[in-house]
């Protein structure tokens, strides 16, 4: 190409005779959206952050409260205090562990939060209502092997609670196990009267027996969740702190609010708990951001972070807090039993007694099975019975109904 072209007057154009880049002050604007004002259009919308806000927050900050340090959900970690030891057991709350997505650690905070409040003397039922019988494995039973499961305790009026019942291996924790049979009962309880009461009744007698009961809940929003919800007292939610478990949290307290409004008027969220918490990445401290600032107080102080010692437990067929009684997960699970108490309202023990037979559920240690992978553990440990499990319960009915 030559130069010819920009150096003559008849070829090509010259920078005169190039349009302005500005256009013209006199020209018609266009109709539509474009007549708005030029600055909001050409700039971005400005963020205008609370300066004033945060600057009189932290001058009006108390000593105590600016020596406090900041958990990992960003707000002032608490002390929590020893729990008062109980002088008598029974009145039980019981307490779902729900969300509809799987893998958030669901089955893990039942059974370590059980052990850990069996740790501070409370005497603990937990329900596998799950067909995978994830609970019951994590305690390390075989639910194939099982003679009797809880879908017997729900669809057979003859079987009674003390037939199901089987000990954990942990002083004070008992279990109602759970297998893929349980999947049934999903369908044939669609037909029943009241289907939404049927885990309700069968778990009336263990009230006044326990002081809680631990629903390990299935990954799904079906009818064994809400007959779970129904029983139950409070929620627990165990959140990942990934983006895709949040996103399902607004469709659960959906369910809850119905469940509340229709069949459970004492329904209430005892909290939200963080789980597989790895503060090293930017992701799961924005998603804990976010929790908080959709939930608020609603949110549990504790976290539990990730750790391989969950999986090793996991394998063992025992919970964290006997398997790696020093790590930081059982730790973690202590703090939290402590925070849950704390949490719950002291009425909880004082509700109406249910009509019982007058005589603890007594656990079946014939009936509990080894699995695979802790078979040459040895021989299975059994719950011992507290002393006074031999006599009734003060205050129950003794007449059985």
């Amino acid at each position: 190409m030559s130069g010819a072209g920009f150096s003559g007057h008849d070829t090509g154009s010259s920078a005169p005779q190039m349009p302005p880049l500005v256009r013209p002050t006199h020209q018609t604007p266009r109709p539509g959206p474009t007549l708005r004002d030029e600055h909001n259009v050409t700039q971005p919308i400005p963020f205008e952050r609370p300066l004033e806000t945060r600057t009189t927050t932290t001058l009006e900050a108390t000593p105590a409260e600016a020596e406090t340090p900041l958990g990992p959900t960003g707000r002032p970690m608490p002390v929590f205090p020893e729990p008062t030891p109980l002088v008598e057991h029974g009145g039980a709350r019981v307490i779902s562990m729900c969300n509809q997505k799987g893998g958030v650690g669901k089955t893990t905070t039942t059974i370590n939060l059980g052990a850990s409040l069996a740790e501070l003397g409370r005497r603990v039922l937990l329900v596998d209502f799950d067909p995978q019988g994830s609970l019951s494995v994590g305690l390390g039973l075989n639910p194939h092997e099982m003679d009797l499961t809880i879908y017997n305790l729900l669809m057979d009026r003859e079987t009674t609670l003390d037939e199901v019942v089987v000990p954990s291996g942990i002083e004070g924790m008992d279990l109602l196990p759970s297998n893929i049979d349980l999947s049934a009962a999903e369908v044939q309880l669609v037909h029943e009267v009241a289907r939404e009461q049927t885990l309700q009744r069968v778990l009336a007698p263990a009230l006044e027996h326990y002081d809680i009961i631990l629903i390990d809940c299935q990954p799904s929003l079906g009818l064994l969740t809400v007959n779970a919800l129904t029983a139950s007292d409070g929620v627990i939610v165990p959140l990942e702190c990934e983006y895709f478990a949040l996103r399902g949290v607004a469709l659960l307290k959906t369910t809850i609010d119905k469940v509340r409004e229709r069949l459970n008027p004492k329904l209430e969220i005892d909290g939200v708990l963080g789980t597989m918490f790895d503060g090293r990445t930017l992701h799961s401290r924005e998603v804990m951001e976010r929790l908080v600032s959709a939930w608020g107080d609603t949110v549990f102080h504790t976290v539990i972070r990730r750790t391989v010692k969950f999986s090793d437990a996991t394998v063992a067929g025992e919970p964290i807090t006997s398997y790696a009684s020093s790590s930081t997960g059982a730790d973690a699970y202590r703090q939290l039993a402590k925070e849950v108490l704390t949490r719950w309202p002291a009425e909880w023990a004082c509700r109406p007694r249910t009509a019982c037979s007058g005589r603890p559920p007594t656990p079946h240690p014939r009936r509990r099975c080894r699995s695979s992978a802790s078979a040459a553990s040895g021989p299975w440990p059994t719950t011992p019975s507290p002393p006074d499990r031999a006599s009734p319960v003060a205050g129950c009915d003794t007449t059985r109904r």
